[in-house]
C-alpha cells in the first residue's frame, strides 16, 4: 500500500473526513507518497499530483467531483500514460504502476513538495492557458516540459531524470 497525501481542499473535495485518512507513516517504497491538490484553471478543475522524493509531476486537467471522488483511479489513468510519454519501458512503467496497485489517503505533511507544487501550478496555469486551455492537445507536452525543468528543491535536478535514478540504482 502506498499514500496520496491530499490537500485540505482536496480532502473537501473528495468528501473525506479526518477518521477517513491513514494515521501512520508512509509505508517503504522505490518512489513512495505523493502529494494531490485541487487546482483550478479558467474556472475548471484539475488535480496536481506530484511525488514526494523525485517532484515529477502530473496534471488531470478539467476533472468532475466524481472522478475526484475516485481519486486513486484517476492517479492511475494518468500515471500510465504520463511515464510512457516520459519513454520509461512498459517493464518499468508495469513495476512503478504495480507499487501504487493499493492506495490510502493522508493529509499533506511535506510543506517543501507544497512549495514546489504551487509554483507547478503557476507553470501549468500558464502554459495550459497559453496553449488554449485545458482540452489542448498541447496539455502531455506541458506535462513533460514541467518533469524537465530544474526544481531547486531536488537540488536544481529534473523530476524525470530523479526517477530514472532511483530506478537505475533499485535494480
Amino acid at each position: 500500500m502506498q499514500l496520496i497525501r491530499c490537500t485540505r481542499k482536496l480532502q473537501k473535495e473528495m468528501g473525506l473526513k479526518p477518521s477517513d485518512l491513514f494515521p501512520g507513516g508512509a509505508p517503504n517504497s522505490t518512489l513512495g507518497p505523493w502529494h494531490a491538490n485541487l487546482i483550478y484553471i479558467a474556472r475548471r478543475k484539475c488535480v496536481l499530483f506530484t511525488n514526494d522524493k523525485t517532484l515529477f509531476n502530473f496534471i488531470a486537467p478539467d476533472v468532475t467531483r466524481v472522478e475526484i471522488r475516485r481519486l486513486h483511479e484517476l492517479f492511475h489513468g494518468y500515471l500510465h500514460p504520463v511515464l510512457a510519454q516520459e519513454g520509461f519501458c512498459a517493464r518499468l512503467r508495469e513495476r512503478i504502476a504495480a507499487e501504487y496497485s493499493e492506495v490510502a489517503y493522508a493529509k499533506a505533511v511535506n510543506k517543501s513538495v507544497l512549495g514546489s507544487m504551487t509554483d507547478l501550478a503557476f507553470h501549468y496555469e500558464y502554459h495550459i492557458l497559453s496553449a488554449g486551455g485545458v482540452h489542448s492537445a498541447e496539455v502531455p507536452n506541458i506535462i513533460s516540459n514541467l518533469n524537465h525543468m530544474p526544481m531547486g528543491a531536488i537540488k536544481y535536478s529534473y523530476p524525470v531524470e530523479a526517477v530514472k535514478a532511483i530506478y537505475a540504482t533499485a535494480t
